[in-house]
């Protein structure tokens, strides 16, 4: 396995892609990262095709690296998985048999000192772009928005009960001095959360925030799981998996309302709204972390793994 990134429910999404049981087929992985899920579905089934994207230029070499071996039947681009209509025409590929998104960060981005997505990591850069060709950083945002713009975007990203305190002190703090360090930005927050209420992630909130702002990661989520499971053959299934709350919300929402049918009253002899179920859940519950995975990456606990199967 790479050492690049540390995969999540690797198992539990092949089981969940049934890769292993088809004849053949095409695969999408939007977020390659590693490439370690791509790898597990190549390597399960030597008939299948997997296209792949990730923003990311270093996870492209990394992939790039660790797929050689099925040179043939791999393809990876350089683009937004929300580009996936566009990639896909690039590929030739009309339908799928199934696909991935492994939402969030991977442990490379994380553990890179200069990519500055880590609170823990004093001196980085305040950065978080996951593409970086991309002008807007971390630190484009916490020097210029508006203390208002700030406030809402901790609160709706970050979910952060002080959000009014941080978003203040960030904007007294920076007609000092440019905030330019993660380490300048964690201690902001510290200073703006109440003694008793301070611990030592307490900063992490401020961060998702920030960086679902840069990468606008929620932006066009949900349009894309749905368009992705429209693209699947019947019986193709999805899996996404999430690591927060908000990104969560959205995917459990689309797969709910593409596994709705009829929503006329019951009293109406027959529908008059057209609506079909596209897809069933598979499983009553999000898939999580077992004991063993737990144990071996800490990083594992807050992910969920939703996956929905094509019916129609």
């Amino acid at each position: 396995m790479s050492a690049y990134h540390c995969p999540v429910l690797l198992k539990e999404v092949i089981e969940g892609l049934n890769v292993k049981n088809l004849s053949g087929g095409t695969f999408f992985d939007g977020t390659c990262g590693g490439g370690n899920h791509a790898y597990a579905v190549l390597e399960s089934n030597p008939a299948v095709r997997l296209v792949a994207t990730d923003k990311d230029g270093e996870a492209i070499a990394e992939s790039q690296k660790r797929l050689a071996p099925f040179a043939e039947r791999f393809q990876i681009f350089r683009s937004d998985y929300k580009n996936y209509a566009e990639v896909l025409d690039r590929a030739g590929v009309e339908s799928l048999d199934g696909f991935l998104l492994d939402l969030g960060i991977s442990s490379h981005q994380i553990d890179t000192e200069e990519r500055g997505f880590a609170y823990t990591k004093p001196d980085a850069p305040l950065d978080m772009r996951m593409d970086t060709r991309q002008k807007r950083d971390a630190k484009e945002i916490v020097n210029t928005y508006s203390e208002e713009a700030l406030k809402r975007l901790l609160w709706e990203y970050g979910e952060e009960s002080y959000a009014r305190s941080i978003a203040a002190n960030i904007v007294k703090e920076r007609e000092k001095q440019t905030i330019a360090t993660c380490g300048q930005l964690n201690a902001i927050v510290e200073k703006s959360v109440p003694p008793k209420y301070r611990y030592a992630a307490c900063a992490r909130k401020t961060f998702q925030a920030i960086r679902i702002e840069v990468n606008e990661e929620l932006g066009g989520l949900g349009e894309c799981v749905e368009g992705l499971v429209k693209r699947l053959k019947k019986g193709g299934r999805g899996c996404v998996i999430t690591f927060h709350s908000l990104e969560d919300r959205i995917v459990k929402q689309v797969f709910r309302d593409l596994c709705t049918g009829c929503t006329c009253p019951k009293n109406f002899p027959v529908c008059v709204c057209g609506r079909k179920e596209q897809g069933k859940p598979v499983g009553k519950q999000p898939v999580t972390a077992g004991e063993e995975e737990l144990r071996e990456n800490s990083r594992s606990k807050s992910a969920k793994l939703r996956i929905i199967e094509k019916i129609t």
